[in-house]
């Protein structure tokens, strides 16, 4: 880059930071202004009031940092809506608070105690060893080769001769990495520090610091991380001054941000605030009086570390992830079976548990399959335990991670919570060729077998083998059979393999009695190393067996499947056979680092998935608005497997109890019902902690829980209190519940379906009737900033304040609302924040210019009139009008980036359009006010402070927009927008020819214009075959939509091969129309007069390119001026042209 170019850079970016710090000087100035008339602050009108209402909520962000730009994101979602709310006339809620319950901060605060205990304040932490610096150059160049792969695949598939050279370069990267680290080592003098840098190696910023603390993350350096003060940091050791340093600064970045939030309404939530607290005491005190809630052993995700189960918003990592429940099949190994050579091999294994009862525990989801069992798998590389288990100790052969989860599960060692007793491990090839006794099987013993693709922290690392359902054991067994150096290998005889024929145990329809053996023969699998198409034939055969399956054997035989498992496995447990056994479906890491269990311990619980129960919930989901298909379909998955989820747990902060008082309640379930709390929180607390009480007087002790059935409308016996003025409040409580309720939007981020969002649904199922419960959930992707994650580890991280400082508040709520309005993942582009900016403040001076130049001409009588003005006037109201109405109904359905288009985009286009056809003489004055004052409000929910800026500095209104109504619309001709793209369309043509021409220095003589009436019969085939395609609940193509234009166009006489490309272009463009436009995209006929319509226009067109004369023919006029042959070259709505010329005549005197 040149210095000049450089420079030019230099001067951009100084003129964009201009741009935007007046921008934030200008919304600084107004929101200063909404501040002091305290503009959201709005009370339930009196009784009789028909004023519509609107009441939106955000689940309260957890009080553990600053919002960040996620926050800020689906916050955003909420603001457009109650903004377009607002201008249509209603009263709107939109409150917010902050939710500090749950294990995080206090587990946060306990470990910087630690930290500060340990290594000092400030403290010193121990420098990394050999091996953690080892590790963290590994794990930075395998992230540098994921890139470098990701650039070099271009977003493809690799092919094998990629991979191989992409695996041999990684080698070779490696040995020089090596070869670096070791120099480092060696290079001990400062005198050549840089003969040991690795070239081939990125150190970030990030990998420094990594490096010089090693593999620990240390809570100290996190809050670094957060830009606290190092002086401030030790305070954070008690967990309570979180709750005082975090929502002030939460509360400060969202005013920031302009969000329309009635602030006096907000709280924070834990004991702390001891309202709120008496809420959800009664809140719980309620769900048991309903017998919602109830006690006793059942199965959660539990923290060993902790002590207590580890609900959703307690993990690390895991949210989501709930207890599976298996069947332990106890196979009895046969001590004949295993020889003193065997045992000497590893004595220390054997001698311990030789000639006892001994068991291998494989784990099933499947226990009515065990008549079918041919053998018993381990992975031969597996580490396997014997462990005592139970009050009996017996001796059961397993994974480590099957042994920990058992021990907490009443299979501790002697019965004993979380112990385990491990007499001696061994490898998986130890235990090959053993044989065992298996319930229900047809085989006095079987064998144990190998098995590559097991997972020893899955189930319990012992698979049980069902050949005849199971297509991975069919392919392993297979293999053992037909494979004699596989068996060679592992000491496998054909004597414990051949005699073990498949058994037919269930017949399944479409796959005969041995569902797994059809499914690999049509897969065409030959062997356990085809995972792929061994997962697809597990998928095509498991559920299949399971729901439509018949027993074949056994005492069910001719009995459905799905009728006699439970039955089966009862009877296992009960001959003792077989336990219950649970695991998390997935890993689960707790936000204190631990891994999770699967525990059966007492709690509480509330009891969701009872039939009634849920059946309420179904009916509310059926009314409700979800705003997307997805949505629902997402609920309805989650209502179909959540079940008890408990509700209590011993450490962290939050809310006791009442009833159990030395329980905790768990966060997810404290924060289900509050929205109603948000109705008469300015009347109880008048600060967020609760510290002082509000208008209404009351003190926590005093709220009874007849006070809070009186407000909610659970009761309409007014309770009895001392203070006339209190029992007022009381009413005017009950008034403010009664207007708000039900809550018409919950906006949040998907993740929270799963868990939060049903809850809600199924406890305000639980308090109030059907009417009041919730009426629409909105909700949204996560956020990725320019295509990327957003991680501070990486340095692709913006707070919200930042965001808003680097953008401009209104920048920043533009970007966001373009960034994507579906489930999947939005993406905030720096550039398009950028671009705002740019955007805003040329659209901010454009109208005071205008408002400045049209009041002079208004002033100076000067009456000019433009060729065309009345046509372009009519054109420019319909176009506005059309712009009100598609902005209206993209806010209706919470489509915030059709609505920016609409509302922003379309709209100035139309006004660019105004402009090019009348110049800045031809517009009229009182156009170009309602064009500003219709912008200004139709953009408003998106970008408040600049839409004020402009209704009041520029238009001059001394009321803010904020309380303005939306725009009046006007009736929309389509025709008369038809021909309006039309003739801009030709105009663009005709001026680009006319520019062209004079550069050539050609005077511009006369135009000719040919229209046509005929779609040539190829466009016809192309059309027929797109509408026959067309989607219309998604405006789009069915896939075959590639395949069939072609087909179709080979199939039109006279068209070559070669022109095929160009004319499947031409259906791209379409396709491209009609997600703009619709249907309506695939209409090539001339829905005017075309030759009437540019006869109109004749003068306008002649004077537009200043030629002497314009004339207009059928392209079917064989007598025709067509001196360039363009004639028989238009389409309908697709007119050719001639514009004839002569020399200029300085190049005639030439």
């Amino acid at each position: 880059m040149s210095e000049e170019q450089v420079n030019e850079k230099i001067k951009e970016k100084k003129e964009s930071t201009q741009k935007r710090d007046e921008l934030i000087r200008l919304e600084k100035e107004i929101a200063a202004e909404w501040e002091q008339a305290r503009v959201w602050e709005i009370d339930a009108p009196p009784p009789g009031t028909d004023t519509p209402k609107f009441f939106a909520t955000f689940p309260y962000p957890y009080m553990n940092g600053r919002l960040h730009l996620g926050h800020s994101f689906t916050v955003s979602k909420a603001d457009f809506t109650v903004g377009y709310q607002s201008l249509k006339g209603k009263n709107i809620l939109f409150p917010f608070a902050f939710h500090c319950t749950g294990m995080p901060i206090k587990a946060c605060a306990d470990k910087l105690k630690r930290e500060i205990e340990t290594y000092g304040n400030p403290p010193k932490f121990p420098p990394p060893t050999e091996e953690e610096l080892e590790e963290i150059r590994q794990e930075e160049l395998r992230k540098k080769e994921a890139e470098e792969q990701k650039k070099a695949a271009g977003g493809k598939q690799l092919s094998k001769k990629q991979k191989q050279q992409q695996q041999k370069d990684q080698k070779a990267q490696q040995e020089q990495q090596k070869k670096a680290a070791a120099a480092e080592k060696g290079a001990a003098s400062p005198a050549t520090p840089a003969a040991t840098k690795d070239s081939t190696q990125h150190r970030s910023n990030k990998s420094k610091a990594t490096a010089k603390k090693g593999k620990a993350t240390y809570q100290w350096d996190i809050m670094k991380d957060m830009d606290v003060p190092e002086s401030e940091i030790p305070k954070f050791a008690d967990a309570y001054y979180w709750l005082e340093y975090f929502p002030p600064h939460a509360q400060t970045d969202l005013k920031k941000m302009g969000v329309r939030v009635d602030w006096r309404r907000s709280f924070i939530t834990t004991d702390v605030n001891l309202y709120y607290d008496s809420f959800v005491r009664w809140q719980f005190r309620k769900l048991k009086e309903l017998g919602k809630v109830k006690f006793g052993k059942r199965y959660s995700v539990y923290s060993p570390k902790d002590g207590q189960p580890c609900a959703d918003h307690d993990r690390q990592t895991g949210e989501g992830v709930q207890p599976q429940e298996y069947t332990l099949i106890k196979q009895q190994i046969v001590w004949d079976t295993v020889s003193a050579e065997r045992k000497q091999k590893t004595p220390e294994f054997w001698s311990k548990i030789d000639g006892k009862p001994v068991y291998l525990v494989p784990a099933t989801l499947r226990p009515e399959t065990m008549y079918g069992q041919t053998n018993c798998f381990v992975l031969p590389t597996g580490e396997y335990g014997a462990y005592e288990v139970g009050k009996n100790n017996e001796i059961w052969v397993m994974g480590a991670q099957a042994a920990k989860n058992l021990s907490y599960q009443g299979w501790g060692h002697n019965g004993e919570f979380g112990k385990t007793n491990c007499l001696g491990t061994i490898k998986g090839e130890g235990l090959l060729g053993i044989g065992i006794k298996a319930p229900l099987t047809k085989y006095e013993v079987i064998y144990v077998l190998p098995m590559m693709n097991i997972s020893t922290e899955k189930g319990s690392g012992v698979v049980t083998s069902v050949p005849s359902d199971a297509p991975d054991d069919y392919a392993a067994l297979t293999d053992l059979k037909n494979k004699d150096k596989l068996r060679e290998k592992y000491g496998i005889t054909k004597e414990m393999v051949d005699p073990f024929a498949v058994v037919p145990i269930i017949n399944v329809p479409g796959y005969g009695d041995t569902c797994a053996v059809k499914a690999c023969e049509d897969l065409k699998i030959k062997s356990q190393n085809d995972v792929e198409l061994l997962a697809k034939a597990k998928e095509d055969t498991y559920k299949k067996g399971f729901y439509e399956g018949v027993m074949l054997v056994g005492e069910y035989a001719g009995k459905p499947v799905k009728d006699v498992k439970p039955i089966i496995r009862k009877q296992l447990i009960k001959a003792g056979q077989a336990v219950k056994y649970s695991e998390p479906e997935k890993p689960v890491t707790s936000r204190s680092g631990d891994t999770c269990v699967s525990a059966k311990t007492e709690q509480w619980y509330l009891n969701y998935g009872e039939a009634e129960w849920k059946a309420k919930v179904d009916t509310i989901l059926k009314n409700m608005q979800t705003y997307s298909a997805e949505t629902r379909h997402v609920f309805e998955n989650t209502l179909a497997w959540l079940r008890q989820w408990a509700c209590s747990r011993t450490y962290g902060l939050g809310t006791r109890l009442p009833f159990d008082e030395k329980y905790l309640i768990e966060s997810l379930s404290d924060s289900t019902v509050y929205m109603a709390y948000y109705t008469v929180a300015h009347y109880l607390q008048s600060d967020i902690r609760g510290e002082k009480p509000g208008r209404a007087g009351f003190k926590p002790e005093e709220l009874n829980d007849d006070i809070w059935n009186y407000i909610f409308k659970l009761s309409d016996t007014k309770p009895q209190v001392a203070d006339e003025k209190k029992s007022e409040m009381l009413d005017k409580m009950r008034r403010e519940f009664e207007y708000w309720y039900p809550l018409d939007l919950r906006v949040s981020g998907k993740d929270l379906i799963q868990n939060h969002l049903t809850m809600s649904l199924y406890n305000h199922a639980a308090i109030w009737p059907t009417e009041l419960c919730p009426q629409g959930v909105r909700c949204n992707g996560f956020l990725l900033l320019n295509g990327d994650k957003m991680s501070k580890s990486t340095g692709n991280f913006l707070t919200l304040s930042n965001a808003a400082d680097q953008y401009s508040i209104d920048g920043m709520r533009l970007a966001l609302a373009d960034a994507g309005d579906s489930l999947d993942d939005a993406n905030f582009a720096s550039q398009t924040a950028d671009t705002a900016i740019k955007r805003l403040f040329t659209q901010l001076e454009w109208a005071r210019e205008a408002m400045e130049i049209l009041a002079k001409n208004e002033a100076s009588g000067e009456n000019y009139v433009a060729e065309g003005a009345k046509f372009h006037e009519a054109v420019f109201e319909s176009a506005v009008n059309k712009c009100i109405a598609d902005t209206e109904r993209a806010y209706e359905e919470t489509k915030f980036r059709e609505a920016l288009l609409n509302g922003f985009y379309a709209l100035q286009d139309a006004r660019d359009r105004y402009r090019l056809a009348l110049g800045e003489k031809g517009m009229k004055r009182s156009t170009i006010v309602r064009f500003l004052e219709v912008q200004a409000l139709l953009l408003s929910p998106i970008c408040p402070h600049f839409c004020d800026i402009i209704w009041k500095r520029v238009l001059g209104h001394t009321d803010t927009i904020l309380k303005q109504t939306w725009p009046k619309g006007g009736a929309v001709d389509e025709k008369l927008l038809s021909q309006n793209q039309y003739l801009h369309d030709l105009m663009y043509k005709l001026r680009a020819r006319a520019k062209t021409n004079e550069e050539r220095k050609l005077n511009n003589e006369e135009c000719y214009i040919y229209v046509a009436k005929e779609v040539p019969e190829w466009k016809r085939a192309v059309v027929g075959v797109m509408k026959k395609l067309y989607r219309k609940e998604t405006n789009d193509f069915e896939a075959t939509l590639r395949k069939e234009l072609s087909n179709a166009l080979t199939a039109v006489k006279g068209v070559s091969k070669k022109e095929i490309p160009k004319m499947m272009g031409f259906g791209q463009i379409l396709e491209e129309n009609v997600k703009k436009n619709g249907i309506a995209a695939l209409n090539l006929e001339s829905v005017f007069d075309e030759r009437e319509f540019l006869g109109e226009q004749r003068e306008y067109v002649k004077q537009q390119l200043g030629v002497k004369d314009v004339k207009i023919f059928e392209s079917t006029d064989a007598g025709a001026v067509d001196p360039e042959k363009k004639r028989e070259l238009g389409e309908p709505m697709d007119p050719s042209f001639t514009i004839t010329t002569s020399k200029k005549v300085e190049e005639e005197k030439k």
